[in-house]
C-alpha cells in the first residue's frame, strides 16, 4: 500500500512538473496536442497536459547569419570575393516552425544565390562604389522570399568585396595617376591664378602711377596759375599804389607820363598775360604825346650849362 501511494505521488509530481512550462520574455510557445498545433503561448507560466501536449519555444529576437566569403563574377567578367551579414527577426513563430525545416540554412543559401545575381548584373567599379545599393537590393529580394516563412529581413550588410590582386594593383596605379593628374591641374590652376593676380597688380600699379602723374600735373598747373594770378594782382596793386601816391603829390602830366611808362615797362617784363590800365589815361596820353614832340624837337630842350 505504501509503495502504491509512493508511485502515485511520483506520478503526480511528474505530471505537475511537466504541465507547467515557463516561456521567457523573448520567446513564444507553440503548443501541440497529439502532434497538432493548437495554440501559441506568451511569456510567463503556462500549463499543458503532459504526454498529450508538448510546447515548442521560438526565439523572437533579431538574429544574425554570417554569409561566408564566396567568389562572384561581375558583369564585366571579373571574379571578386564577397561576404555579407544578414540580420533577420521572426515575426510569425508558426510559419517559421511549420513552413521551413531549417530557416538558417535556407536563408544562407538564399543569400548566396541572390548575392551572385545582384553582383552579376553590375560592373566591378559599380560593385566597389555601390555597396548601399547592393545591400538594399539584397534586403528587398530576401525579405520577399522569406515572408512566407514568417521572417523579416531587417538589414543586409556587405562586409568586403575583394577583387583579384592584379585588378587591385591596376586600380592602385589608376588611383595614383588620377591623384597626380588632379595635383598637376591644381598646380597649373594656381600658377594661372598667380599670373592673373600679378598682371592685375601691374595693371593697377600703372593706373595708379598715371593717376599720380595726372594729379601732380594738375596741382602744378593750378599752382602756376595761382602764382601768376598773385603776381598780376601784386603788380596791379603796386601800380595803383604808385598811381595814388603820384596823384596825392600833385605831379605834372609830364612826370606822370614818365612814371607811367616806367611802370608799364616793369609790367610788360613780367610773366603776366594781362595788363590793367587805369581809367584816367586821357591826361597821361596827352603828356606822352607832348614828351614825344619834345624829343623830336631837340632845339627846344634846355641846354646844359658849362
Amino acid at each position: 500500500m505504501v509503495s502504491f501511494i509512493g508511485v502515485v505521488v511520483i506520478v503526480v509530481v511528474f505530471f505537475i512538473a511537466n504541465s507547467i512550462k515557463i516561456v521567457r520574455q523573448h520567446e513564444k510557445g507553440l503548443v501541440e496536442t497529439l502532434g497538432k498545433y493548437t495554440g501559441t503561448k506568451n511569456s510567463g507560466a503556462n500549463i499543458i497536459v503532459p504526454l498529450f501536449q508538448r510546447m515548442l519555444r521560438v526565439d523572437m529576437r533579431e538574429r544574425v547569419i554570417d554569409v561566408p566569403p564566396q567568389s562572384v563574377i561581375t558583369k564585366d567578367n571579373v571574379s571578386v570575393v564577397v561576404d555579407a551579414i544578414i540580420y533577420f527577426q521572426i515575426t510569425d513563430p508558426v510559419k517559421v516552425v511549420y513552413n521551413i525545416e531549417d530557416f538558417a540554412l535556407a536563408a544562407l543559401k538564399l543569400a548566396q544565390t541572390n548575392l551572385r545575381n545582384v553582383i552579376g548584373d553590375m560592373e566591378l567599379d559599380s560593385t566597389l562604389t555601390s555597396r548601399e545599393k547592393i545591400n538594399t537590393q539584397l534586403r528587398i529580394v530576401m525579405d520577399e522570399a522569406t515572408d512566407k516563412w514568417g521572417v523579416k529581413v531587417t538589414r543586409v550588410e556587405i562586409q568586403k568585396i575583394d577583387p583579384p590582386k592584379d585588378i587591385t594593383d591596376a586600380m592602385s596605379k589608376q588611383m595614383k595617376a588620377e591623384r597626380e593628374k588632379r595635383a598637376n591641374i591644381l598646380e597649373a590652376e594656381g600658377l594661372r591664378q598667380a599670373a592673373i593676380l600679378k598682371a592685375e597688380g601691374a595693371k593697377q600699379a600703372v593706373i595708379l602711377d598715371a593717376e599720380a602723374v595726372k594729379e601732380k600735373q594738375v596741382l602744378e598747373a593750378t599752382g602756376e596759375a595761382e602764382a601768376i594770378r598773385k603776381v598780376a594782382e601784386a603788380e596791379k596793386y603796386k601800380i595803383e599804389v604808385v598811381y595814388n601816391a603820384i596823384h596825392e603829390g600833385k605831379p605834372t602830366n609830364d612826370l606822370i607820363a614818365i612814371k607811367y611808362l616806367e611802370a608799364l615797362g616793369r609790367v610788360a617784363d613780367g610773366q603776366a598775360t594781362k595788363i590793367f590800365l587805369p581809367l584816367e589815361t586821357a591826361g597821361v596820353t596827352a603828356s606822352i604825346g607832348g614828351i614825344a614832340e619834345l624829343f623830336k624837337d631837340t632845339s627846344k630842350l634846355p641846354k646844359a650849362s658849362k
